[in-house]
């Protein structure tokens, strides 16, 4: 298959049968399957990205998210927000998110400031 620009549903179904028969293969690196394999992730990932576009997470759904992917204890969770009240109001909507808490969790839980801010 030659790799082209992929320009609809029927040329990116081809592309995606393509790769997969691509992955079962053992691809040496700098090969011409190798390049290929490269050169059709490039394309398929730009297609997804106009066609199938996923939307930023949202920010509350991340923190607990987060928090439950590290096992993040009540006692530090209630201390980076400063009181169980905050975290409540926050984590319910009722409150939103302060630069320096964005800061915070950014810097405490790893969570992206793209993510936090809502971008």
């Amino acid at each position: 298959m030659k790799a082209k620009v992929i320009k609809n549903n029927k040329e990116y179904s081809a592309s995606l049968a393509r790769i997969e028969q691509l992955m079962l293969k053992d691809l040496k690196k700098g090969s011409a399957l190798a390049e290929e394999f490269e050169l059709l992730s490039l394309l398929i990932h730009t297609y997804e990205e106009e066609h199938y576009p996923i939307p930023a997470p949202d920010p509350i759904e991340a923190i607990k998210l987060r928090v439950e992917e590290l096992g993040v204890p009540p006692a530090q969770l209630h201390a980076l927000f400063g009181s169980r009240q905050r975290l409540s109001d926050v984590l319910n909507r009722r409150r939103g998110l302060t630069l320096e808490l964005m800061r915070k969790l950014h810097k405490e839980l790893r969570i992206p400031l793209e993510v936090l801010i809502g971008v």
